[in-house]
């Protein structure tokens, strides 16, 4: 059965594609693998398989950087091959619903809706939905009463600190802190202390097993190339070390909380403290987050069951939902979203 819509989250390290006529969401790498300048390698997961391992005539990157689009003709070619690979090879027209982060310029929102718009992919009628709004929806929470909501969306490049409420966003702040950052903050901590160069996928690694490795009190091993010797490694990394490394960055996430906070009209601030913050997106499922999160804000922390999903599962509310159809906007002319 072919969709008549789809809610499309492009994130920078993976796309989120809710198909209606699958009522399922599809995750993949955003990614995309050039050769010799034209020539489509491979997309998503495939791609990230080859990353830092191709040869030089073969180019990888992500279209999105710092949670906005980059590379536009690269981006279209993924959203072109996504779609046909979910239609089985058979494109139909279909209405098209994009998350995008409220803290850009107009210019990068109207990017996004250029880029589905462009993309072949026969898109009927294009609608523009907040990403915070979509995260709320994913978290089940009713975005549209009263109540003022704090979502915490930390993904691969940059962090979105929203408060909800009618609806709408009242305030919002997107900081260049994310996955990556911390990905990168564990290369630098074991090149100082270890003389020793890793790469971003083992990073990632460590990162990821942070946890376990403090349940097992014992460290991470590793691989990479020694910078004295040349030669490739083993070191093993201890949890202390990696935690010493993560802890200026989550500061950085709990010092903006507080900025958001102190500019949050009182009444709301009742309702936040109440409820407490909502934590999405995929880096925020780093080991001792939330504790520190929950210490630096003083507030309950509600961790979302399925963080990198959390805005496409928004998505499919608002397609599902007549209700919540009045959140998504047209960015064309006057915008008639709701309508």
């Amino acid at each position: 059965m072919a969709s008549s819509a789809y809610g499309i989250d492009l994130g920078t390290c993976n796309i989120k594609i809710f198909g209606k006529g699958e009522d399922s969401i599809f995750t993949s790498k955003n990614m995309i693998a050039i050769e010799n300048k034209n020539y489509l390698f491979a997309y998503g997961d495939d791609a990230f398989d080859m990353y830092e391992k191709a040869p030089s005539n073969i180019h990888i990157s992500y279209p999105l950087s710092n949670g906005v689009i980059a590379d536009i003709k690269n981006m279209q070619t993924l959203i072109k091959c996504y779609i046909t690979d979910l239609c089985k090879g058979n494109v139909k027209p279909a209405d098209y619903f994009i998350a995008v982060p409220t803290d850009v310029t107009e210019v990068e929102k109207r990017a996004f809706y250029d880029l589905v718009k462009n993309a072949n992919v026969k898109a009927k009628k294009v609608m523009v939905v907040e990403k915070a709004v979509a995260d709320g929806l994913g978290l089940d929470i009713d975005v549209k009463n009263s109540q003022g909501v704090l979502v915490v969306d930390i993904g691969f490049d940059t962090t979105e600190i929203s408060i909800l409420s009618l609806g709408g966003i009242v305030l919002s702040k997107l900081i260049k802190v994310g996955g990556q950052k911390f990905d990168d903050a564990i290369r630098n901590v074991v090149r100082r202390e270890y003389n020793l160069i890793i790469g971003g996928k083992t990073a990632e690694k460590v990162k990821i097993s942070l946890g376990e490795m403090e349940e097992k009190n014992a460290g991470a091993v590793v691989y990479g190339r020694d910078i004295v010797t040349g030669l490739p490694v083993e070191r093993e990394i201890p949890a202390d070390l990696v935690h010493e490394a993560l802890r200026e960055h989550f500061d950085v996430i709990i010092d903006n909380i507080k900025v958001i906070l102190e500019r949050t009209p009182p009444e709301l601030a009742a309702d936040i403290y109440r409820h407490g913050l909502y934590v999405t997106g995929g880096a925020c499922q780093v080991n001792g987050l939330s504790e520190l999160l929950s210490k630096g804000t003083g507030l309950k922390v509600n961790m979302a069951e399925n963080p990198i999903e959390s805005v496409a599962i928004g998505l499919s509310r608002i397609i599902k939902d007549e209700n919540y159809r009045s959140v998504a906007y047209s960015i064309q002319g006057m915008g008639n979203g709701g309508k």
